[in-house]
Parts: C-alpha cells; structure tokens; sequence
C-alpha cells in the first residue's frame, strides 16, 4: 500500500501589486516563507499570513500553503 510523507511546507502570499496599464489585469507578485512547521494548522498559517500582510506595501490578494510529500511503498 502506498502512504504519503509530508516532508516540507511552503505558506505563500498572493500581492496585488497594481493594474497593468497596457492589459488592465492586476499585477499579482507572490512572497513565499520556507521551512513552514508541516505541523501547522490552516488557521495558524491563515493568521501568521494576515500578520506579514499587515507589514507589506501591497494588498494582500490570496493565501496558499504548498506542501511536499515523498510517496512510497509502505512496508509489511
């Protein structure tokens, strides 16, 4: 049977940075934080995300988490 191990957690911030003024379309520029806990929760990361965001220039657009598991067989 195949299990999943969750080796690395990325959280990541989505800036609104502006409109082009040639397409009209936001300029969205992202800001990623490494060596996020794999234990965190949704709701510390969604807090931890609010705070950075508070100290940024640009409004804060999305919030994402990037995880990275190694899969393999699970042995008997």
């Amino acid at each position: 049977m195949a299990v999943a191990q969750l080796n690395e957690s990325v959280l990541q911030l989505t800036l609104n940075e502006g409109i082009d003024p040639v397409s009209g379309e936001s300029i969205l520029k992202n800001k990623r934080f490494n060596n996020v806990k794999t234990e965190a929760t949704a709701e510390q990361l969604f807090q931890t995300a609010n705070a950075f965001a508070s100290v940024q220039q640009h409004e804060l657009y999305g919030i994402s988490r990037r995880d990275v598991s190694d899969i393999f067989e699970e042995e008997a």
